[in-house]
């Protein structure tokens, strides 16, 4: 058989399992290799159903067919496999690197993007877009990174605070240091763009990763393969690092499905010393669709945390609601009288005594749960008498302690009292025993008074009800809630330290920090950015009450500034998104070999000669060309030409700019 008929033959195998084919009919190789990396026993089955299948990836060893995973790997990726019309189109027009080399045969290294970032794009800008996501693989040279990364000029800038009970709007403003910041751009590029000012001045950084169900931002199709995956955040995660403060933090929610090569491209980023938490939050109940399904229901996503520098890192003690621990089951008598006077009571007796029903009962009486609803207000309104005894460990108390928890066994009945200075609450110690008042283990938790505990690497308590309705807007596939943002923020950051999110979404981060006294930067891609994340933070300084504002007595105020990054062939990249036919693209092409916004690695004569053959393209698959064959380092107008009158910069757009970037 030719390799051309057993090509014919493989693409005839793998369309009889639909896990390989697009909602177009196309195969997806990435599919097929992965499927194959994991030894795949559905697919492994297909291939030694087919004759030649069978004798081309198969070895006869004792009797047992071995698979060839090699081999398979190797047929999948060579380009003859699936050499589509686009394929031959490239391969004939002769698409070359900055050295005049075929692309196809180069060997420098390629950065991989997907579609909404031309280096990055998602493949969609609106939300509700739903479509085979499309990569373009990028061949750059780290001078043509750097310009690619180049600060851009900033345009568009308004800046929104309270006034009168309303949203006011200013025009011609400059920034200053006291802004929170909301950008509109290619979130790669944002982040590049900012670190000019910002470097090494954020204490946090919070994303909900795209390619995560449930996000806060938008949806990347499934069919994205791991590697290009960590190729798009590790970009991203670069810079993230280098914006942070030496004791900052960066915390990412992330599902069960991407966390463990989240973790391995984290420990090459920020360094395996630096890994602090893997947080498991719950996510949901056993409910609705989900008990349909056969086996174990997915409930959780994790919160991994690291920090920029190890030793330098300080979180924060946050505490989280628990219920009435029952071990403070003694009563202080006399408590307000000295140490030297108290006597020890139980709680029940004493409860008892104060409702005047016996103690034997007071469950008959009140009702189970009417008893611990009773039990509970009345430990609440005594707490600072109620207590319990905990052992001294000798190994990790000073030596006046030792001595004093030697006399304290001596003399049971007594009460003895250390001062610790000013840094350490003093020891009360019984019968050789260190007293631990309730009290100290009550905290305002959603805005009531109630037994805390620590927090540990288990969340189950930050999912509320209405999350729908937190902030007033609505974005489909969820919001993170506030409680989870507010919680992180407790825990990595104080009043009036910078928190940033390049995956803004819905603007729950920024809401939550304004709430919390923290400044804040959010950039965001999605068209819905003015009707979504903005309204969110309108919402906001008008003063939203829902989510977490009952607990940091939130009222209203705040502010931030809106702008957007400047577009070059940026606005091009969209018209191309948006054409419906073919003529529309045609026009769109001489626009842009008019415009010279074409890459260098691009022969347009060729691509003249070759003009019946991409008019047989399918619509996709023009598109796809014409967004390969733009200079990326075109998107956005860069900084330094902020004055070429080319780009017609306005004088006012100028200005802000300036300021941003402190010139």
């Amino acid at each position: 058989m030719s390799k051309t008929n057993f090509y014919e033959t493989l693409l005839s195998v793998l369309r009889t399992d639909k896990r390989f084919l697009s909602e177009s009919g196309m195969i997806l190789r990435n599919a097929v290799y992965e499927a194959a990396m994991k030894m795949d026993e559905n697919l492994i089955k297909l291939l030694l159903s087919n004759k030649d299948t069978c004798s081309r990836f198969f070895t006869d060893v004792a009797g047992v067919k071995v698979f060839d995973k090699a081999l398979f790997a190797w047929i999948i990726n060579n380009r003859q496999f699936l050499p589509n019309s686009y394929t031959r189109f490239k391969n004939k027009i002769g698409l070359t690197d900055g050295n005049g080399d075929l692309i196809s045969s180069s060997e420098n290294v390629e950065l991989v993007f997907p579609y909404k970032d031309c280096v990055l794009e998602g493949g969609q800008t609106k939300e509700d877009q739903k479509r085979d996501e499309i990569f373009y693989n990028e061949t750059l040279a780290p001078d043509e990174i750097d310009r690619l990364l180049y600060p851009k000029v900033l345009v568009n800038a308004r800046r929104y605070s309270l006034e009168n009970k309303a949203i006011k709007e200013e025009c011609g403003i400059e920034y200053t240091n006291a802004d929170n910041l909301v950008i509109k751009g290619n979130n790669l590029l944002s982040i590049a763009s900012i670190k000019k000012r910002f470097e090494g001045e954020i204490k946090c950084v919070y994303i909900d990763v795209p390619y995560n169900t449930g996000n806060d931002s938008f949806g990347y199709n499934d069919r994205f393969n791991h590697s290009t995956w960590l190729c798009f955040m590790k970009n991203r995660l670069e810079i993230a690092h280098t914006l942070l403060k030496p004791e900052g933090t960066i915390a990412i929610s992330v599902d069960n499905y991407e966390i463990g090569y989240l973790l391995v491209l984290l420990d090459e980023v920020f360094g395996k010393e630096n890994r602090k938490n893997i947080i498991t939050v719950k996510r949901g109940s056993v409910t609705g669709a989900k008990v349909i399904n056969p086996g174990v229901v997915n409930l959780v996503e994790y919160v991994v945390i690291y920090s920029k520098k190890s030793t330098l890192w300080k979180p924060n003690r946050v505490l989280c609601a628990r219920e009435y621990d029952s071990r403070y089951g003694n009563y202080i008598l006399h408590f307000d009288e000295g140490y030297e006077n108290w006597e020890f009571s139980t709680v029940l007796e004493e409860f008892a005594k104060e409702t005047g029903v016996q103690k034997s009962k007071l469950k008959s009486y009140y009702g189970k749960e009417g008893f611990n609803e009773a039990l509970e207000a009345f430990v609440l309104a005594h707490s600072e008498r109620i207590c319990q005894l905990a052992t001294l460990d000798d190994d990790n108390i000073s030596q006046q302690a030792r001595e004093l928890k030697n006399i304290s066994l001596q003399n049971p009945d007594h009460v003895m009292y250390l001062d610790r200075g000013n840094e350490e609450k003093p020891y009360y110690v019984k019968g050789g025993k260190l007293i631990l008042f309730l009290s100290d283990r009550l905290a305002n938790i959603d805005g009531k008074m109630t037994f805390s505990q620590p927090i540990s690497d288990i969340w189950d308590d930050v999912l509320p009800n209405d999350i729908h309705n937190e902030g007033g807007v609505v974005l489909k596939k969820g919001k993170k809630p506030e409680k989870l943002i507010s919680r992180i923020l407790e825990l990595c950051t104080n009043e009036g330290d910078t928190v940033i999110d390049f995956f803004a979404g819905s603007g729950t981060t920024g809401a939550v920090a304004m709430k919390m006294n923290r400044k804040f930067i959010l950039c965001e891609q999605m068209d819905y950015i003015k009707d979504i994340t903005c309204q969110r933070l309108y919402n906001t300084i008008i003063g939203d009450t829902r989510g977490v504002s009952i607990n940091y007595g939130w009222q209203g105020g705040g502010s931030f500034v809106y702008c957007e990054l400047a577009k070059q062939n940026q606005a091009i990249v969209e018209e191309i998104e948006a054409a419906t036919d073919k003529a529309s693209l045609s026009i769109i092409y001489n626009k842009m070999i008019q415009s010279g916004f074409i890459s260098h690695k691009v022969n347009p004569k060729e691509i003249a000669s070759a003009a019946e053959d991409f008019s047989d393209l399918s619509l996709d698959d023009q598109k796809t060309f014409l967004m390969e064959i733009l200079d990326k380092n075109l998107l956005y107008v860069n900084y330094c030409d902020i004055d070429d009158t080319e780009f017609a910069i306005p004088e006012e757009d100028k200005a802000f700019t300036r300021s941003f970037y402190g010139e």
